[in-house]
């Protein structure tokens, strides 16, 4: 399986240096060549960490993300030239069928029209190929900046307004902060974690929710995540689930910390919190074990929910890393269920509403709605993988409950 994706992700630009390479001026094909040796060179170093099972883990080049973009962007690259080809083919095929149609008719053939001149000269393949070539170039190093930028800098807020017919007058007006994905690791430095926790903390909510993969692999993290997150603090308090990213580093560890950190930690139960003499269920469940696209998690939510006040007796929120979850909450009328692990995609076509997480969930970010049931989905503070967001900056949520 390793091999299969690697290859997928290398092949577009073997094959456009094939392509170019047949097509390009014989002054032109050294620096083809050169260019693109040195911009596959990373590939030995994704290929080492993908057969050691340790493409998601720490590593001494953290940096990739420019190669990355540049293998993706060659699938982008083919495909333009697809529809230039196609857009040639189409301009031939109507030429010839009008040069039939007159031959049909007897109608005499349009007039030749005045030469072209060198400022008026159609581009020749090869100009077209060139041109093509050095703003792809181009393209893939400002989205690689791009990227890394927006992956670095500090999450924008999202401010929304959430209304619920059946909120207990005692909570209209509450303010949740929602944190999901850190990953704290080789791209989430603790001065980063300190500069998040301050950030959120002058947000005044009354209450801060985690919702998973507060750590990245390795458990040597740890220790910067509890000194960081530490001073997050909120007058209802802090509570978190774990995500799928904890699993993989020890959730045994990652619990531990949580709770170092002084965070109540929930798997598959219930805290309850009460204000203004009315009760706040925050429900909790567990990552899954498997990777069932949106699994409902039919028997997480039954095994937290038997922990959990009846809905007359208390409001209840889900926390659950996986947005697949919300399947399963709405059925059970669970007003608001807040959920991570996305990231967005990390990779967003605003044209086209296109992000890779389509192809994991189809709750990739944002606000959704099944009935009375709400679901909001982080875009996540970290990254996986390589450090690029592009068009899908990090964020943090500020959600105000209100009756309506």
């Amino acid at each position: 399986m390793a091999l299969i994706y690697l290859l997928l992700f290398a092949a577009p630009q073997l094959l456009l240096y094939l392509y170019l390479r047949e097509r390009l001026p014989l002054s032109a094909r050294r620096w083809l060549t050169l260019v693109f040796v040195v911009f596959n060179i990373p590939w030995g170093i994704v290929a080492v960490r993908m057969f050691s099972g340790s493409l998601w883990g720490i590593s001494r080049v953290p940096y990739i993300a420019p190669w990355i973009a540049w293998q993706f962007l060659g699938w982008i690259f083919c495909g333009l030239i697809c529809l230039y080809l196609l857009g040639k083919g189409a301009v031939w095929l109507v030429q010839k069928v009008r040069g039939k149609r007159y031959a049909v008719s007897g109608e005499p053939e349009q007039p030749d029209r005045a030469p072209l001149t060198a400022h008026r000269a159609p581009l020749s393949r090869r100009q077209f190929l060139a041109r093509a070539t050095y703003a792809y170039g181009a393209i893939g190093v400002g989205f690689s900046a791009y990227g890394i930028w927006s992956a670095e800098r500090l999450p924008s807020i999202t401010h929304r307004t959430l209304i619920f017919p059946d909120l207990p007058p005692a909570l209209n007006g509450l303010r949740i902060a929602h944190l999901s994905d850190v990953h704290a690791g080789i791209h989430m430095s603790e001065e980063k974690m300190r500069e998040i926790v301050k950030q959120t903390n002058a947000l005044g909510a009354d209450l801060i929710v985690q919702t998973g993969d507060m750590i990245d692999i390795s458990q040597s993290y740890i220790p910067d995540y509890v000194r960081a997150f530490r001073d997050l603090q909120a007058p209802l308090g802090v509570v978190t689930v774990l995500g799928n990213h904890d699993r993989y580093t020890g959730q045994d560890a990652v619990i531990r910390g949580v709770k170092d950190a002084g965070q109540v930690f929930v798997k598959n139960g219930v805290h309850v919190i009460e204000r203004g003499g009315a009760a706040l269920a925050l429900v909790g469940i567990d990552d899954p074990r498997n990777w069932r696209a949106d699994d409902p998690q039919d028997e997480d939510l039954e095994e937290a929910l038997r922990l959990t006040p009846p809905a007359k007796d208390a409001f209840r929120i889900l926390l659950a890393h996986r947005p697949g979850a919300f399947d399963g909450a709405a059925p059970r009328a669970i007003p608001l269920t807040l959920a991570g692990h996305i990231h967005g995609g990390q990779f967003y076509l605003p044209v086209v509403g296109w992000s890779p997480g389509r192809l994991i969930t189809k709750y990739v970010m944002g606000h959704f709605q099944n009935g009375s049931s709400q679901l909001y989905v982080s875009r996540g503070i970290g990254v996986v993988g390589v450090p690029l967001r592009v068009f899908v900056p990090p964020e943090i949520g500020l959600f105000e409950l209100r009756r309506g």
